[in-house]
Formats: C-alpha cells, structure tokens, sequence
C-alpha cells in the first residue's frame, strides 16, 4: 500500500498545478460517479463536474495550500484529504481563502480517482 500521505501530497500538487492552468485537464481524475459540491452546488459525472469548473467566473487562478492532512478512509485503500488555503482569482490582490475536501479512491491499477469533491470559500467575520 502507497503511503497515504505522500499520494494525497502529489494529488494535491497536482490537482492545483492542472486547475490553474487549463480546468479541463482534470476530467481524467473523476469518473461518472464522482460527485463535486461546490459551495452550495452539487454535480456528479465527469461531464457535469468539468462544465461546473470551467464555468467558474474567472480567468486566472492560483492556489496557495496552507494546510493538507490526509487519512486511509476504507478497506479498499482510499484516502480522504482535507486541504486549506487561499485563492488568488485574476486581478486581484486581497486572496479568498478556502477548504476542500477529496475521497481519493483506488482504481485498482495503483492510481486513485476522485470520488468525492467539497469546495468552500471562507468568508471573514467582518
């Protein structure tokens, strides 16, 4: 068995270096039973899944990671991640900060597909 931690490692690498530069390239990581929730809107397949990420409202952007901590989730070797940071989205300066949670399952083949996908902004108390 992989450790867990260092796959959640480079998933997450991974993952952000794809989202930020082209969010298509990420159709290759769910499957039609993957499911995102992304604020208050849940989609499941891979088609309904990448048409909610490219239609997100901006261009640019880039994800800081602060945190990630990582577990074994099942017996059949998957693995949940938790990861927190901050969002810089086009031209602006002040960053969004975030949590998102991912169910990384194995395929069976030694690679892990995303099955569940939870994406929150974090607003101040301001």
């Amino acid at each position: 068995m992989a450790d867990f931690n260092q796959v959640a490692q480079q998933f997450v690498q991974f993952y952000y270096d794809a989202f930020d530069k082209d969010r298509k390239s990420l159709a290759a990581l769910y499957k039609e039973n993957s499911m995102l929730t992304f604020e208050t809107s849940a989609v499941q397949g891979v088609a309904g899944i990448i048409e909610k990420l490219v239609a997100l409202p901006f261009e640019k952007v880039q994800h800081r990671v602060s945190t990630l901590d990582a577990q074994p989730s099942n017996e059949a070797g998957g693995i949940l991640v938790m990861v927190t940071g901050a969002l810089l989205v086009d031209e602006e300066q002040r960053p969004m900060n975030y949590t998102q949670v991912f169910q990384l399952m194995s395929d069976g083949q030694g690679s892990y597909f995303v099955f569940n996908d939870m994406f929150k902004l974090i607003y101040g108390a301001g």
